[in-house]
Parts: C-alpha cells; sequence; structure tokens
C-alpha cells in the first residue's frame, strides 16, 4: 500500500444501496459509495446519491466536501444547509433530520466513529 492515496472512483470498487425504507421520506434516492480508507475508526472515500430525501441521526465526526449536485441538510430544529459544489462541511455527532439530495450529489468524505 502506498503512504499517498489518491481519493478518487479509479479502480475502487463501487458500493450500491438505498436508504432503509423506513427512513425514506421522499423518492427512491440510490447511494452510491466508493469506500477508500477504513483504519481504526476513520473512514474516507467517495459517496454519491441521486434525488430523494431520508431522515439521518449522526453519531459520528463526518467532513463532506461536495463535488457536484446540491443537496439540503433540513435539521430537526428548523435549521436548512444547501450543500452545493465547492461547499465544505463538518457535521457533528448529534445531527439529526432530513437529507434531501435534490439534485445528484458526489461528495468526498472523511468519517470518524
Amino acid at each position: 500500500m502506498s503512504l499517498i492515496q489518491p481519493v478518487t472512483r479509479d479502480a475502487t470498487p463501487a458500493e450500491e444501496e438505498r436508504p432503509d425504507p423506513a427512513k425514506v421520506v421522499s423518492g427512491d434516492p440510490v447511494h452510491t459509495t466508493w469506500n477508500i480508507e477504513d483504519m481504526d475508526g476513520l473512514y474516507c472515500g467517495m459517496w454519491q446519491s441521486t434525488p430523494g430525501a431520508w431522515r439521518v441521526s449522526y453519531a459520528e465526526w463526518e467532513y463532506v466536501h461536495i463535488l457536484s449536485g446540491h443537496s439540503v441538510l433540513r435539521g430537526e430544529d428548523g435549521s436548512e444547509t444547501h450543500l452545493r459544489a465547492g461547499d465544505s462541511y463538518i457535521i457533528r455527532p448529534g445531527f439529526a433530520g432530513v437529507w434531501e439530495v435534490i439534485e445528484t450529489t458526489l461528495k468526498d468524505y472523511v468519517i470518524r466513529s
């Protein structure tokens, strides 16, 4: 394994899934994940979702950088955060609400559990 790893979908197997149907609010979102790193509670890779909305509840810390598309995070507290290409955010443990994908969204992520 190289000590320098590009974050890219090239040569990384894709995993496709849908959110738990009990959490889906609208649509039929399909998630595709390219897991690049999985080491000692640290995860890194790329994630893409087609349009739809589902309930989320974060127990982990996540850094996201949006590469393309448009999503909205709606917090249970009434907050609304639009995520668009070029945006970077930290989602802290305890965030709960709805993740809605308006336009197919591709992001880089780093998760610490």
